[in-house]
């Protein structure tokens, strides 16, 4: 791998930091495996009985389908969570996770993420919790987070002591009534939650590449971004997922295009596999930069970096870059365009391509084919108001 001096930033979390050894319990198989056996133990559990109708190769069949349908991107988020919960354990109430956990750690974990630790002193132990978290890439802030993003890693946790096949805390009163009072507190302050504040359209998409910093991660951050753009809007953990084995370079000299597949999309999963699909031009030249500067030729196309700086050489993990380091890496891109941080999210990237693909006159199903959504009015929310603006109908009205 070839590195670049001097390229400040901070370490993509989950990748060099203390936090990466999260895991549930030294133990266990990790959630991933873990999930996959669940599912195949519940379809047991139903085959018990078996229908006289079902022979050995449909149960084997049956069996074979639980494991490998276990969605990839739940596994991943259950994963994510579970480090989170982790770290935040060892941090605040100190040790690893415990099974069954009890009701109070659970309900000052709800407390520490639902506060807003910005305005606490300096010397508040859930602050202090708090900025060791962010210091290792398992928090993005200080800020409340949201009761939606609080709720799933309750979610994941309560998940984790079923598949310890111990009871959990979820239920007890003090935890379900903080909860309930968090999430009516966060109607107040969220509002209706928004994927991202603003779509990430073509005009926004070339001043954040104008902007892009020089050096290793300012390389990177620019290649996914625009590949994520320029194929359909790609979510993160499509970007994240995403191999050198499922490149097609072999037109790149000729006609400047670069075929993927993709092995983590949301909508195909087990053995359904999504459409291949092309980026050129500008994002195909920066995805073919990255490649040649990080010296990235099998594995993860797209991976975490060591922390620069001070002297020090950047260097290219082996593991692939987290849906937080992609995060910050759009936020990053926006401020160094003179945007606010919360101007957009990752998910910007995607309403973005179908909002520019409704101002250019680009049928929905176009778009769809790219986006590779499912739904008709799913994918057309997207559209915002982009696509009224331009409908030759609004003129009616003036005639």
């Amino acid at each position: 791998m070839s590195s670049t001096p001097n390229d400040a930033g901070q370490n993509d979390p989950g990748q060099n930091d203390p936090g990466q050894n999260d895991h549930p319990g030294p133990d266990d198989p990790g959630p991933d495996a873990a999930a996959a056996d669940a599912a195949r133990r519940r379809v047991a559990a139903l085959l018990a009985d078996r229908p006289p109708a079902l022979s050995d190769a449909h149960v084997a069949a049956l069996l074979a389908m639980a494991r490998e349908t276990t969605p990839d991107n739940s596994a991943r988020a259950l994963r994510s969570d579970a480090r989170a919960i982790a770290a935040w354990r060892r941090a605040a109430v100190g040790g690893d996770l415990v099974f069954p956990e009890a009701p109070g750690v659970v309900v000052a974990f709800i407390l520490d993420h639902a506060a807003d630790l910005e305005s606490r002193p300096a010397d508040d132990p859930s602050r202090l919790a708090a900025e060791a978290l962010v210091a290792l890439g398992r928090r993005g802030g200080l800020a409340a987070q949201a009761p939606a993003t609080i709720g799933r890693r309750l979610a994941s946790w309560r998940r984790l002591h079923r598949l310890k096949g111990v009871d959990d805390p979820f239920d007890d009163p003090l935890v379900r009534e903080t909860l309930r009072m968090v999430r009516r507190a966060g109607r107040g302050r969220h509002g209706r939650p928004r994927k991202s504040a603003n779509a990430i359209d073509r005009r926004l998409l070339d001043a954040l590449y104008e902007a892009r910093p020089s050096g290793l991660r300012g390389v990177r951050d620019a290649a996914l971004i625009e590949v994520a753009w320029a194929s359909g809007g790609r979510r993160r953990s499509e970007m994240a997922a995403l191999r050198v084995e499922d490149l097609d370079r072999s037109r790149f000299a000729g006609t400047g295009e670069i075929g993927l597949r993709l092995a983590g999309s949301k909508t195909h999963r087990g053995a359904e596999a999504p459409p291949p699909l092309t980026v050129r031009g500008r994002a195909a030249r920066c995805l073919d930069l990255w490649l040649r500067a990080s010296g990235v030729t099998a594995g993860p196309v797209f991976r975490g970096l060591t922390r620069g700086g001070a002297g020090r050489t950047v260097r290219v993990l082996e593991t692939g870059v987290s849906g937080e380091a992609i995060r910050r890496a759009v936020k990053s891109a926006l401020v160094a365009a003179g945007f606010d941080p919360a101007h957009a999210s990752p998910h910007g990237l995607r309403s973005g391509f179908v909002t520019e693909a409704a101002r250019r006159g680009v049928p929905l199903e176009a778009a769809m084919r790219l986006t590779l959504h499912r739904s008709r009015a799913q994918a057309g929310a997207y559209y915002q108001e982009a696509g009224l603006d331009r409908n030759p109908a609004t003129a009616l009205g003036a005639e």
